[in-house]
């Protein structure tokens, strides 16, 4: 018996032969491969880098590089593994995808304010001092800048793998087997969820943190469902954080970077405020988490003048396709 015909069956479910590229679950688990690799070997690296100084300002720029880790692997996957053009990652940066990053930055900066004014007024949180800088060994105005490198390269890197790379790639590998719409739908469910679970060994995280970081990734994900770019999601991700730890100085996730412009003890009901995780993990930072979804859809609605999934999400724009078809002709 030909086991010719049983080879043919196996590759047909590992490649797609239209795209010639790998089936998106095979692309997910050697991009995973890769990173994971990867990861640990820049860990490797940067834990010995470490051991030779104890100058805090270098041991946080070691921090630093390690959280750039991802980036080239998810671009590097993107191109020889999905074959897909940058774009398709959701960085077709124009003036319009400048444009869209501004306004992800300036949602993140008001929501975060929002929450802070209302904790505030409610008697939820107490200002203790102003202009804090603990740790670095730097003055206030580098601890400052030092701390909007970190949020800005933590953002990039948690947008490309999460929304540019795992929400593409499992919308697109679904969209076979389903609608568009439910396709994306399951995508945005696995990647937010997954969001929220890499955050459950953090420091004081909860079954709720879980939740609200979930939701903080379902209005991540919005900006790029409405707009195909990672404009939006990428400048509230890194003005969520930095407003929200750096100026106002809750806790992010349950981190306290000692860097922060406002420092504040809380003394409201944590399920409201988030508590020592941050406000993702209280009522407040869900709240604003859904009031985001709303004016993202309103700012794509006015700009786009779209309301609903813009394709290219499941739809992907590749460098090669129907490679045997061309070489048949």
């Amino acid at each position: 018996m030909s086991t010719k015909p049983i080879l043919e069956r196996v590759k047909s479910v590992l490649w797609n032969q239209t795209d010639c590229r790998p089936r998106a679950l095979v692309r997910i688990l050697l991009a995973i491969v890769l990173l994971v690799f990867t990861v640990v070997l820049v860990n490797i690296a940067l834990t010995f880098l470490m051991q030779l100084t104890q100058i805090p300002i270098v041991l946080f720029a070691v921090i630093i590089v390690g959280q750039m880790t991802p980036i080239p692997v998810v671009l590097l996957a993107g191109y020889h593994i999905d074959r897909r053009v940058l774009a398709d990652l959701g960085l077709g940066i124009n003036r319009d995808w400048w444009v869209d990053l501004v306004f992800g930055s300036i949602l993140g900066a008001a929501l975060m304010s929002g929450v802070f004014v209302v904790t505030l007024v409610m008697g939820w949180i107490r200002i203790e001092g102003t202009f804090v800088v603990e740790g670095l060994g730097v003055g206030f105005a580098g601890g400052m800048m030092v701390m909007l490198v970190f949020w800005l390269v933590s953002g990039v890197s948690e947008e490309l793998v999460l929304r540019g790379y795992l929400l593409t790639n499992i919308a697109e590998g679904l969209t076979g087997y389903a609608s568009e719409r439910l396709a994306v739908g399951i995508a945005v469910a696995v990647s937010s969820s997954l969001f929220g679970l890499i955050h459950a060994a953090n420091p004081n995280a909860s079954a709720f943190s879980i939740l609200g970081i979930g939701v903080a990734g379902v209005l991540l994900a919005a900006g790029y469902l409405l707009t195909d770019e990672l404009a939006i999601p990428i400048g509230l991700h890194i003005t969520w954080n930095f407003f929200q730890g750096t100026i106002y100085g809750f806790g992010v996730s349950g981190f306290d970077f000692g860097v922060t412009l406002i420092e504040i003890t809380e003394t409201g009901p944590d399920v409201v405020t988030g508590g020592a995780f941050g406000p993702e993990a209280g009522l407040l930072g869900i709240a604003a988490g859904v009031v985001g979804i709303v004016m993202i859809v309103g700012y794509a609605g006015w700009r786009y003048d779209t309301t609903g999934l813009v394709g290219g999400v499941a739809r992907p724009e590749l460098r090669l396709r129907r490679r045997v078809d061309d070489q048949s002709e």
